[in-house]
């Protein structure tokens, strides 16, 4: 099969859309710190990214199984869709604890636009391209993180918040919009019913991809951390444009995606993973013992390139080792433990910080000592040789 067959205008519509919907909401996460403190939450920063992942994991079980009865396409838009109405309110409340109900709120979109990407990719990709495949729509969905964070401080500098707010909903339905273009590739779909929402234990958790779920939880506690303590960690060394830092991370991302794909095609996944979760362990101590601009952005560029090629590489394990008939239940048990992951960093990152600099050092070394068990976890698994990719 060629290139050109592969990679067709449905192909494409969907990277867009991934491009809009991840911008859409990383645009406002350099802000939220500083937003969450002006409305007096600032002892609270870790339960920004934590509230986000808990929605996100508890939607996955519905999405996934969603995903694989009514179809990709809906499952895509929704989260656009969940996307779109919290950017538009966020300006609107003015409590900590509203601002945390509405976090919560905005933790759906991940748990569902990705889910039905994947899925949808899975179907239309042969698997000796999927790794590929699979690093070309992160590629997307990691430029939106790059631009619009990057973009965010000016508009809050020229503008005010309300209108990055607003920016990232038109971002988000244009994201949906564009989904309009695709054709579903679900062949048997089911109406949607209350049924559906009747989640099983078998939808859950698809024990095929146990190996590439736990290197997953594992090796992502660190981007938890980054998401939380990073604006903090970026004003402390002297940048006054949070986003940047952000820029860098996923400038990196986009510089190892494609490479990383198809290592992982031509190699095997498990042998990519152990090289990038021995980076990222060596990442976090950089970043952990950084005491200005130049250190900080190495480690986060250190820290991106590992990162950039773990969840392509990760995504297509999964989808080798998932039932062709529940792609989207193995896809979800994936995302489950991304989520957990980014959930638990997040929350342990944030309580050891406290709000004192002298403490990111403590928060790092965490992330650290979580992605060495992710390389340990491998070893051991490559060694019984339980790991066949």
């Amino acid at each position: 099969m060629t290139t050109q067959k592969i990679y067709n205008t449905p192909f494409w519509l969907l990277c867009l859309s991934s491009l809009l919907f991840f911008g859409s909401f990383n645009m406002i996460v350099p802000e939220l710190p500083a937003y969450l403190t002006s409305l007096g939450g600032a002892e609270y920063k870790g339960l920004i990214i934590f509230l986000f992942t808990v929605t996100a994991l508890l939607s996955r079980p519905f999405s996934g199984k969603l995903a694989d009865r009514i179809g990709r396409k809906p499952v895509i838009m929704t989260g656009a869709m969940v996307c779109f109405v919290c950017s538009l309110i966020y300006p609107v409340l003015t409590t900590v604890m509203g601002f945390f109900l509405l976090r919560l709120m905005h933790g759906f979109s991940t748990g569902f636009t990705p889910t039905g990407q994947a899925a949808y990719l899975s179907d239309v990709i042969p698997a000796n391209r999927r790794g590929e495949a699979m690093g070309i729509l992160a590629t997307a969905g990691s430029l939106g993180t790059a631009v619009a964070p990057a973009i965010a401080d000016p508009i809050v500098r020229h503008f005010g918040l309300h209108v990055m707010f607003y920016c990232s909903s038109g971002a988000a339905i244009i994201s949906m919009l564009v989904v309009l273009g695709i054709k579903e590739t679900l062949d048997e779909k089911h109406p949607f019913g209350i049924g559906l929402l009747k989640v099983k234990r078998s939808d859950l958790f698809e024990p095929r991809v146990l190996k590439p779920a736990v290197v997953m939880f594992l090796s992502v506690c660190a981007y938890g951390a980054i998401l939380t303590l990073l604006p903090d960690f970026g004003t402390y060394v002297g940048m006054h444009n949070k986003g940047v830092l952000f820029t860098y991370f996923t400038v990196a991302i986009l510089f190892v995606r494609l490479l990383a794909g198809k290592a992982s095609d031509r190699y095997g996944r498990a042998p990519v993973l152990l090289i990038v979760t021995f980076v990222i362990a060596i990442a976090m101590l950089v970043i952990a013992f950084a005491h200005d601009q130049t250190q900080l952005s190495v480690g986060i560029i250190l820290y991106g390139l590992a990162y950039g090629a773990t969840s392509p590489t990760l995504l297509a394990w999964a989808t080798d080792l998932s039932d062709e008939h529940h792609r989207g239940r193995g896809i979800a048990t994936l995302y489950i433990a991304m989520e957990l992951g980014i959930g638990i960093g997040a929350l342990v990152s944030g309580w050891l910080y406290g709000n004192d600099h002298t403490h990111f050092l403590h928060a790092f070394a965490f992330c650290s000592a979580m992605s060495v068990l992710a390389f340990v976890y491998l070893l051991f698994q490559r060694s019984t040789k339980k790991v066949s990719v």
